[in-house]
């Protein structure tokens, strides 16, 4: 570089060799200018952090808050313990936005919603909310208030007024370790009452009940704690009751039809079962027998229930329901029609647990329902905390008579894709048992958790569906005037939820399967002749009695 050849001074101008000019600032004076902008930079930057930590005070202490302050809520339900995570379901939004009426929920459309925004209020939810997000005539799937009951299965509610668990229960029930933590969530969320389990001899229109005749060996149970299988039969069905058990593993509240000479044998049946078979300790375990018989048809002696099974039965004979046909029961003798639904409600009022699944006993559910069902509730997901009611309906199928019952969906699957399993009474009454996207509940790939795949409604194609759900004592009762025989024994119950306007939460992983032998359409004529009379009686008294009580809503039928 050339010789500049001078001394500099401040503000001194020079010109090279080259003809360029050069201007050199004085030093103090540079020092100066790089000090002010430092200076500048500093106080932008606080003010932008303070800026930032003034905006998410704001939007965590105010009553209402943003997407933003939404998604933040959802970071920290993440994060915090389970006691936490209650407390904070309790200050979401409450209400969504209103969508088209008598649309289906779809489970996996509404949940991509909720992840990608946080907040059911937010403009960009109710952007990006498709019209299936709420269904029916309820006008929006409102979320609840703190405190509030949360459609029909409870309260939302703090764990910390949780009192202490008691860890000494039997197998089958919410335990110790991890599992007390789904304890206390799901006793807070349900906030149920405790129900008794005395033995009772009680009148129930024209039947004799006995209540807890012989009563399950888990003792007094808590409402939260497990789900109980309701179910009904006479003694020739009991050969189900310990391959039900072992799938089911929970609680089973059963009533046993039993007028005149089928006292007994319904008895020995019972003792026999406790005493004599393979999983006979399933059967002490959870199964409560209540005996129910018309007035006109009372057994010659009934033991008190405290000697009922004083006498054991002799194990070196046969099973009373061995080999033992319908035709001869007292029943058929007397040509008696089969009070199912006076059955379906013994077994129902008598549990002792919140959720009931209302059954047949020739279904068998896939293992380890219970436990999954209830880490659902525990989870509580927004699709639970809709405002409306609901029930949870399981898939149910039936296999050929040389095959076992699936285990689960992946077999069930595989079954299905070979012939050996077919959508139960296909070719019986294929759309008294048809679900709402069953086609895609069957081609759904199985997974590890359970949760709802489809929320949908008892109209349109479905208006005759039968569903067997998970339901809650609060669902309507099954009109008792209706017979097996009669047929359409549910279908007036369906039509009461259908007009009580009920979500139906197909649940994803869970189905039944009837003992094997798939059924075809039988011609009876006697069967016919009643069927006909029922229908008489549903649509001359009963539809409209039901009209008064519950209303109406246009797409329910019975």
């Amino acid at each position: 570089m050339p010789s500049i050849g001078c001394r500099l001074k401040q503000g001194l101008t020079m010109e090279t060799s080259k003809g360029y000019n050069m201007r050199f600032e004085p030093l103090g004076q540079k020092m100066f200018t790089r000090r002010n902008w430092l200076l500048r930079c500093s106080i932008l930057i606080n003010v932008a952090v303070l800026l930032y930590i003034g905006s998410h005070v704001m939007i965590g202490g105010g009553n209402n808050f943003t997407s933003g302050g939404g998604f933040l809520l959802q970071e920290q339900q993440q994060q915090q313990p389970a006691a936490s995570a209650l407390q904070a379901s309790s200050l979401l939004p409450q209400q969504q936005q209103p969508t088209p009426k008598n649309s289906e929920a779809s489970f996996a459309e509404e949940k991509l919603v909720v992840a990608g925004s946080g907040n059911a209020n937010s403009e960009p939810a109710a952007a990006a909310a498709p019209p299936s997000a709420t269904i029916g005539d309820s006008g929006g799937g409102n979320l609840p208030e703190a405190g509030q009951v949360v459609g029909n299965i409870g309260v939302v509610g703090s764990s910390s007024s949780a009192t202490e668990l008691n860890n000494t229960q039997s197998d089958g029930y919410i335990v110790t370790g991890d599992e007390k933590e789904l304890d206390e969530r799901v006793r807070s969320l349900l906030n149920c009452y405790e129900r008794d389990y005395d033995q009772q001899t009680l009148q129930r229109g024209d039947f004799w009940v006995l209540q807890n005749y012989v009563r399950a060996e888990h003792g007094e149970l808590k409402c939260h704690e497990s789900i109980t299988y309701t179910t009904h039969a006479d003694y020739t069905f009991l050969d189900n009751l310990v391959p039900l058990l072992e799938r089911w593993n929970a609680p089973i509240s059963i009533a046993m039809h039993a007028p005149g000479t089928d006292f007994q044998p319904t008895l020995d049946s019972i003792k026999y079962l406790r005493d004599c078979v393979p999983g006979n300790q399933l059967v002490r375990s959870f199964a409560t027998f209540h005996i129910y018989f018309g007035t006109k048809h009372i057994p010659k002696s009934v033991p008190k229930a405290q000697d009922a099974l004083k006498t054991g039965y002799n194990c070196s004979l046969p099973a009373p329901y061995f080999n033992v046909s319908s035709g001869h029961l007292y029943k058929a003798q007397k040509k008696l029609l089969y009070p199912v639904n006076v059955g379906r409600n013994i077994a129902r009022d008598s549990a002792l647990t919140h959720f009931i699944l209302a059954s047949d006993i020739e279904l068998y559910p896939n293992p380890g329902l219970v436990k999954k069902f209830l880490e659902m509730i525990a989870r509580n997901e927004q699709y639970l905390r809709r405002k409306a009611p609901r029930v949870f309906p399981l898939s149910i199928f039936e296999v050929d008579e040389n095959s076992p019952v699936p285990h689960d969906k992946t077999e069930l699957q595989e079954f299905l894709r070979n012939g050996k399993a077919i959508p139960f009474h296909k070719r019986v009454c294929a759309s008294c048992h048809g679900v709402p996207k069953s086609k895609e509940w069957m081609a759904a790939n199985e997974t590890d958790e359970l949760s709802v795949f489809h929320i949908g409604k008892r109209t349109g194609y479905y208006v005759h569906w039968e569903p067997i759900y998970i339901g809650t004592h609060a669902d309507p009762h099954y009109d008792e005037r209706l017979s097996w025989e009669g047929k359409s024994d549910k279908m007036t119950q369906g039509y009461s939820l259908c007009v009580l306007d009920y979500e139906f939460h197909i649940l994803d992983n869970a189905f039944l399967v009837h003992k094997p032998g798939i059924k075809v359409l039988k011609k009876d004529n006697r069967r016919a002749m009643l069927a006909g009379k029922t229908n008489q009686l549903i649509r001359k008294i009963i539809y409209p009695e039901l009209k008064i009580m519950y209303g109406m809503r246009k797409g329910c039928a019975i």
